[in-house]
């Protein structure tokens, strides 16, 4: 079983109606995933590319960087990253495990600074100086594909999403919800 990075864009009033009753942030979740896949507006995978299309970011409520986000954190944090966007910097008081533990959430503010700090970030920047051994010398998820060699495009391409989907959120002073699944 995979370990998937998932997001979920809420307005400020979900967000403390999620800290208030996890139950009931675990529904809004499943409605608004069910919601951007009906809608058409969850980005979509290219079937010559190995990571949604970015465009489509800007509109979704929710996005997952599938076993990316392992890379991606440990990029971000080579970088002392202001904001854990990986992770979510604050639990959900007395939420069950919504995979690989209970979900954790960033206020509209911290989303804010995440987005100001990702613009001035390429992907080329994030993943410099950086290999595939350093990757899996350091045991970042999933480490198979980093001893095999794998290029760092699955990184760069996840990357290219997370940015606009921050900076939508951050545009429309939206909080986070993050887990893994």
């Amino acid at each position: 079983m995979s370990m998937i990075g998932e997001y979920v864009r809420v307005t400020a009033a979900q967000l403390d109606q999620a800290i208030k009753d996890p139950e009931w942030a675990s529904d809004l979740i499943d409605e608004l995933i069910e919601a951007d896949w009906e809608g058409g507006a969850a980005p979509e995978e290219d079937p010559s590319s190995t990571t949604p299309d970015a465009a489509r970011a800007l509109g979704a409520r929710s996005l997952d960087v599938d076993k990316a986000w392992d890379a991606l954190d440990f990029l971000l944090r080579r970088r002392d990253f202001p904001v854990d966007i990986i992770h979510g910097e604050a639990p959900i008081p007395g939420a069950d495990d919504w995979g690989y533990g209970p979900p954790r959430y960033l206020t509209p503010a911290r989303v804010q600074i995440a987005a100001d700090a990702l613009g001035g970030l390429t992907a080329d920047e994030l993943v410099a100086d950086v290999s595939p051994q350093e990757l899996a010398g350091a045991d970042v998820y999933p480490r198979i594909i980093w001893e095999r060699g794998e290029s760092l495009d699955y990184v760069r391409g996840y990357f290219a999403v997370l940015v606009p989907f921050f900076q939508a959120a951050a545009q429309a002073g939206d909080g986070m919800l993050i887990w893994l699944d």
